[in-house]
């Protein structure tokens, strides 16, 4: 019963998003470059806000300007954009 008890309380604990990732387009200037990426984001970071601030951080040390968060997804919508995203995919 304990048991039952603890691990009912670990599933209350647990995140809604037990995987947040997001899709994004970035840019640079002089020349030009556009990149589609794919970032893991933190637990605190699964809201558009919040995870537009998170990759501008991540890719701006890069010289990446975030142009827009495409869309905010779990771990079930990693495959479909692996490919889109080619070098860009979990690199930040």
């Amino acid at each position: 019963m304990k048991t039952l008890i603890f691990s009912l309380a670990l599933l209350a604990a647990s995140p809604a998003w037990a995987n947040c990732y997001a899709d994004y387009k970035a840019k640079q200037d002089n020349p030009l470059r556009l990149h589609y990426g794919v970032v893991e984001l933190p637990d605190n970071a699964c809201d558009r806000d919040a995870a537009a601030a998170a990759i501008a951080a991540r890719i701006g040390g890069d010289g990446w300007r975030l142009l827009n968060v495409v869309s905010i997804f779990d771990a079930s919508g990693l495959p479909s954009r692996e490919a889109s995203a080619g070098e860009y995919y979990l690199r930040y």
